[in-house]
């Protein structure tokens, strides 16, 4: 992984719907004056020039997505620049994205955690509240819960040979935004 003296920080805020990743990214990038890269918001730019009929869910925007983010996130890289990267980091699909950057990005992993009850309550008010969160399947998720059915195969964090720091988002966060900023900026390995 790299590590050498220079190396921008992709610093990785992760976890399961409703884990507080978005408002934790761009608190995290204003605090250190980085650049948040928000994988919610690449698919909804978009979903804004898509042709796409709504009720389809835009799910066809998925790999897309996926490819635009990890495709700024290595060009920004590249040019020495650190950033706050969000997205859920699931293992199975995102590790193998995430390793090629580790060979010229120092990667800091930030999993965001929460109560399963706090996390489904924050889903169902941005699914009711928040218009362009239809294209994130907000609303099936909802629907799933209050049918209670299963709402997905279990969050499996991205786990990579990189430092990490557990933040829990329940109210605040723990540790505060001061130390996981300085997480972020610490130079090297020792920013475990």
């Amino acid at each position: 992984m790299a590590n050498t003296p220079g190396s921008p920080v992709i610093a990785v805020v992760s976890g399961p719907p409703g884990a507080g990743k978005s408002t934790l990214a761009h608190a995290l990038a204003t605090r250190t004056g980085l650049p948040a890269i928000i994988r919610d918001e690449i698919k909804q730019g978009m979903v804004s020039a898509s042709t796409s009929p709504h009720d389809t869910g835009y799910d066809d925007l998925n790999i897309p997505t996926l490819r635009a983010f990890f495709d700024v996130l290595t060009v920004l890289a590249r040019a020495g620049v650190s950033v706050v990267a969000e997205a859920a980091f699931q293992d199975k699909l995102w590790r193998p994205n995430l390793i090629p950057l580790a060979g010229f990005a120092d990667i800091r992993v930030i999993h965001c955690t929460a109560p399963q009850a706090i996390l489904h309550t924050r889903v169902a008010h941005r699914a009711e509240t928040d218009p362009h969160r239809e294209a994130h399947n907000d609303r099936d998720f909802l629907a799933a819960i209050t049918a209670g059915a299963p709402t997905a195969q279990p969050f499996v964090p991205v786990r990579m040979d990189c430092a990490e720091l557990t933040v829990d988002t329940t109210d605040g966060y723990r540790p505060g935004l001061a130390e996981i900023a300085q997480f972020i900026t610490r130079p090297g390995r020792d920013a475990a």
